[in-house]
């Protein structure tokens, strides 16, 4: 039975906010955005769970972001909450999940030349049904009306999700990228109008397909050296991580450039999941953008934040480059981030055996850019040590020898999460080569690091103690040699 017409409106919050204008500027300083583990220059919303980011849209000069409240920015770092609320007007027994928000420039649904077209999966919570179905705005994306037709595609599946559309431009068409999760698919769909779909192909499984695929994304991506423009499939797997096809796509199926190669995925780290590129209708972009959850299912739900759950990834941009085994995807932290940096301390200085510890950065309050270089040699294993106070620490270690850096968070809290305690490592340069360079950034509860001018990354949560903040270079052997700048951060809240 079709669903009745309703109206979806994305508010500000059920209660009146709390606001500087209601209490002292001591008081309203430390009531908001102050609580402890919450980052300061990563997006969160003041009081609500976060999950997967959807509907990521360059349009009217800013950029929006969903989930299914709203947050736009017009640089990428600093945000403003649109609304908390989940999507009002959908029938009781409906949830949204993840989907996508397109613009209907040349008004092919009927709803209004430049209406903005939200797809996502609509779950029934009496049957378990997932399902895909759209809504429409005439406001710019603060209120949607619910079409009376949905779902618009239904295939009687309880794992059947997480849509993202795009333009097609060759063909002129709509195109939907839909995960089968537990096939581990991705289904391709076309419409002429954004209500009428037609399935053109299935994808997979193919690369690391264990468990379940989730949250697909398609764009393209510009290859470095040459300027030639490749397809870029990304799919998140196994509730935990990302891998990414390289390939081409011709409006109706992905074809990848190696199809039985061992998988790439986007972050080596424990907490990156989910993300979404940025749809550019401005056509003023800098680059591909893209935004990822910084969050795992195994303790998403069990984070010890008070205002809420979950974390959106800092802005990162994306680009292609060859390598012997083919094309890689390279992420470089957007450079509107820089706007954040306050007065930078410098070191250089070559280590001895030990710890050498860093009061000035110390002083940071784990808050902080780090853009350190190690030249190590005969052999020697070096690093940091962050987020360090009493007995609790997270290491970085990179091993000259086998060029891997490790992450070790597996007593990096004061709280007690449920399988938090874990280490990752990846390959991040050749075995026995003499430098390697870190863009580190520590947000209170959050670390992300691009490594080798963003090769590789690795994104994690840390949920520090409050005054847990110390931070220590180390080297076994004494046998290498540091170069690091660090730039205090500026709170996007203040």
């Amino acid at each position: 039975m079709k669903t009745p017409s309703s109206i979806i409106i994305l508010t500000a919050m059920a209660a009146a906010p709390i606001t500087a204008a209601a209490l002292t500027p001591e008081a309203a300083d430390s009531a908001l955005y102050h609580e402890p583990y919450r980052p300061q220059y990563h997006y969160t919303p003041a009081h609500r769970w976060i999950g997967d980011p959807c509907g990521l849209l360059r349009h009217g000069g800013r950029y929006l972001g969903y989930c299914w409240g709203a947050a736009g920015t017009p640089d990428l770092v600093h945000w403003t909450e649109i609304n908390r609320e989940a999507i009002l007007g959908l029938p009781d027994n409906i949830s949204p999940f993840t989907g996508s928000v397109v613009v209907d420039r040349d008004n092919t649904a009927g709803w209004g030349e430049g209406a903005l077209v939200a797809a996502f999966t609509s779950f029934d919570k009496d049957s378990k049904k997932q399902s895909q179905s759209v809504a429409f705005s005439h406001d710019g994306g603060k209120t949607f009306r619910y079409y009376d037709l949905n779902p618009v595609i239904d295939t009687w599946s309880t794992e059947f999700r997480d849509p993202t559309v795009i333009r097609y431009a060759p063909s002129g068409k709509w195109v939907m990228a839909v995960a089968k999760a537990l096939e581990k698919k991705v289904a391709f769909y076309e419409s002429d109008d954004l209500r009428n779909w037609t399935w053109t192909s299935d994808f997979g499984p193919m690369g690391d397909n264990e468990k379940s695929w989730e949250c697909p994304d398609l764009f393209q991506l510009t290859v470095e050296e040459s300027g030639q423009k490749k397809w870029v499939l990304v799919v998140s797997v196994n509730w935990a991580r990302e891998q990414y096809f390289v390939g081409d796509f011709d409006g109706k199926r992905f074809i990848p450039d190696r199809p039985d190669a061992s998988p790439l995925y986007v972050d080596d780290g424990l907490d990156y999941y989910a993300s979404r590129v940025f749809q550019d209708y401005d056509g003023d972009s800098d680059g591909v953008y893209t935004l990822g959850w910084v969050n795992t299912w195994d303790y998403a739900q069990t984070a010890p934040s008070t205002w809420g759950k979950g974390i959106w990834s800092l802005p990162r941009q994306l680009s292609l480059y060859i390598t012997p085994d083919g094309l890689r995807l390279r992420q470089r932290p957007a450079p509107a981030l820089e706007t954040l940096r306050g007065t930078p301390v410098n070191f250089s200085r070559r280590l001895q055996p030990g710890t050498t510890p860093l009061p000035r950065v110390t002083a940071m309050g784990n808050q902080y850019e780090m853009d350190v270089t190690f030249r190590p040699s005969a052999g020697d294993v070096t690093g940091l040590y962050l987020c360090r106070g009493d007995g609790r620490k997270v290491a970085l270690s990179y091993d000259s020898e086998s060029g891997y850096l490790t992450v070790d968070r597996t007593n990096a809290s004061d709280a007690s999460i449920p399988k938090f305690s874990r280490v990752a490592c990846a390959q991040i340069a050749e075995g026995g080569d003499k430098e390697v360079n870190l863009r580190i950034f520590v947000d209170k509860s959050t670390i992300e690091v691009f490594a080798g001018d963003g090769r590789r990354v690795f994104t994690f949560l840390t949920f520090a103690a409050p005054g847990q903040d110390g931070v220590e270079l180390f080297s076994t052997r004494g046998k290498t040699h540091v170069e690091a700048t660090i730039w205090p951060m500026a709170s996007i809240w203040h």
